[in-house]
């Protein structure tokens, strides 16, 4: 055996996961918790609503940027010089974001804390993929699945209740503390093994590999985050910047396959398994953003809830995750991961299909039982694909395993959120036209609700003219909001679909020898 298979922490793995844990929980909650808080935002700066939501897209644009040189970096610099670099630089930035003067400062520093967050992911991943052994690898991985699940579903609601009660600057200012400990334990405890400590000579920095990859993502996000506001291709904006992605994206795949030292690493994807639980990823963000996003919309949007009863909606789904993660880390060195990835699909499926009975009279408790229901089979998909990730991976790829399986994630997640705008907007105009083309003088029905509604207005002292024009304005109301509850339900059926269509995928991995967990080649 070879020092780096002996290779064992001199500290307790469990303890080091939670260390490590803790930044990565508050650098994804911070994909999610400004959203609520953006009106506020935009008023105390004097911006405008459209110009606050970059305060979003730039995090996310800087998040996703940083991922495919992570591992380069990583191997430059150590893995855990690498790894406090981005929690010092999470922290610094989260407190100028609280302090920041204006919109364009605040939206620099989401910038600045983008690239410090996107390092902490991949990173975390690889120092559990390392500090674990195989069979006990599932359980490590469950933890941060924890992490990962129930940041974005309690950022809604955490980011109104601190903004209604104290000052939406606090939004930030609570990562500061988190990462000084996170910084002070990481430093006593973490350490790196052999084939990650820093390298003198890694290889030159694959430059062209970079700035493509960067111009690839970075515009790519822009266009997810704002094609839909812009009308997509219709805009001149999106347009060009849609060009510039789908060309850098072309060049870098290229580039990267015969450079010696490539930023990302192409030839991975020679490996089956990986190629597949990027895809299986890749879906997993979109179902799992995709979901978060659409069911507190549909019920604030339709329902009037407000926006703590909405995060009341999805919470018990993150608590029934939590639940279950435990059990599916125990349960990936005795059962198929592969048939626990289908049971999670099909189940998180059939969940969105069960969801497509929301109607306005249901009570919130049935709301939450839908939700819940969905969230169990999500709860069975994070750790068995996560760790499906490795097999046949030699140890030293460990850094870029970890960027790209979180690159496809985060990238799912922004083209679930935007692919859920699009089909909203498209299909609530669709079934607002089929509507309308329903409505008129002689549809016996409208004309009925036409006259009774006009009949109450006049009742209540307007005009024949008046009442008339208001009982259309009421139709007309009305029939925007049924036009939007069958948009949703067509959208909550679209996504129910792309989960089921993916059940069969996982079959098509190499399994794991039996009892054996996820195992890397280098084992």
């Amino acid at each position: 055996m070879t020092p780096t298979q002996t290779w064992t922490p001199k500290h307790n793995p469990w303890v080091i996961a939670l260390v490590v844990t803790m930044a990565t929980f508050m650098e994804v909650l911070d994909t999610s918790i400004a959203n609520v808080a953006l009106p506020h935002i935009a008023g105390n700066l004097s911006a405008g609503t459209d110009e606050s939501t970059w305060v979003l897209s730039s995090y996310l644009v800087a998040n996703a940027v940083i991922l495919p040189i992570s591992a380069w970096l990583a191997t430059r610099f150590g893995r855990k010089r690498f790894y406090m670099t981005c929690v010092v630089l999470f922290g610094i930035s989260s407190l100028l974001c609280g302090l920041a003067p204006s919109l364009s400062w605040l939206v620099f520093f989401r910038v600045v804390q983008g690239l410090g967050g996107g390092g902490l992911a991949p990173s975390e991943q690889a120092i559990l993929a390392d500090n674990f052994q195989p069979q006990k690898r599932g359980m490590a991985f469950a933890i941060y699945g924890m992490a990962v699940v129930l940041a974005p579903a309690i950022g809604p609601t955490l980011g109104g209740y601190i903004t209604d009660n104290f000052d939406w600057r606090w939004i930030f200012f609570i990562n500061v503390p988190v990462a000084i400990v996170s910084l002070m334990l990481t430093s006593r405890l973490v350490e790196d093994p052999p084939h990650a400590r820093a390298k003198k000579n890694p290889g030159p920095v694959d430059v062209v590999g970079l700035i493509l990859v960067a111009v690839a993502v970075g515009a790519g996000q822009v266009v997810l985050d704002k094609g839909q506001r812009e009308d997509w291709f219709s805009s001149k904006f999106i347009l060009i910047f849609q060009i510039a992605s789908t060309a850098c994206l072309i060049g870098a795949i290229f580039w990267e396959y015969y450079h010696p030292h490539p930023i990302i690493d192409i030839r991975l994807f020679k490996n089956r398994n990986f190629t597949i639980s990027c895809v299986l990823m890749f879906m997993l963000g979109a179902a799992l953003f995709g979901a978060t996003v659409l069911l507190p919309q549909l019920v604030q949007t339709l329902m009037g809830y407000t926006a703590e009863q909405a995060g009341f909606v999805l919470s018990p789904g993150a608590v029934v995750i939590i639940i279950l993660l435990p059990f599916v880390g125990r349960m990936i060195n005795k059962v198929d991961p592969r048939w626990m990835i289908a049971f999670g699909f099909a189940a998180a499926g059939l969940g969105l299909i069960n969801m497509a009975r929301v109607n306005p009279s249901m009570d919130i408790n049935t709301i939450i039982w839908l939700r819940v229901v969905q969230m169990t089979g999500v709860a069975f998909l994070f750790v068995p694909i996560q760790t499906m990730t490795y097999v046949g991976v030699p140890m030293e790829k460990n850094n870029n395993v970890s960027g790209m399986i979180n690159l496809a994630r985060n990238m799912g997640g922004s083209i679930g959120i935007a692919g859920l705008e699009t089909i909203l907007a498209r299909r609530t105009q669709f079934h607002q036209s089929s509507l309308a083309a329903h409505t008129s003088g002689l549809d016996r029905p409208f004309q009925f609700s036409l006259d009774a509604i006009t009949h109450a207005f006049t009742q209540a002292g307007y005009d024949a003219v008046t009442a008339t024009q208001m009982a259309y304005a009421q139709i007309y109301q009305m029939m925007q909001g049924q036009a939007a509850w069958l948009a949703y339900i067509d959208t909550i059926w679209i996504y129910a679909g792309l989960c089921l269509v993916v059940v069969p995928l996982p079959f098509l991995m190499r399994r794991p020898k039996r009892g054996s967990g996820p195992v890397m080649g280098a084992h």
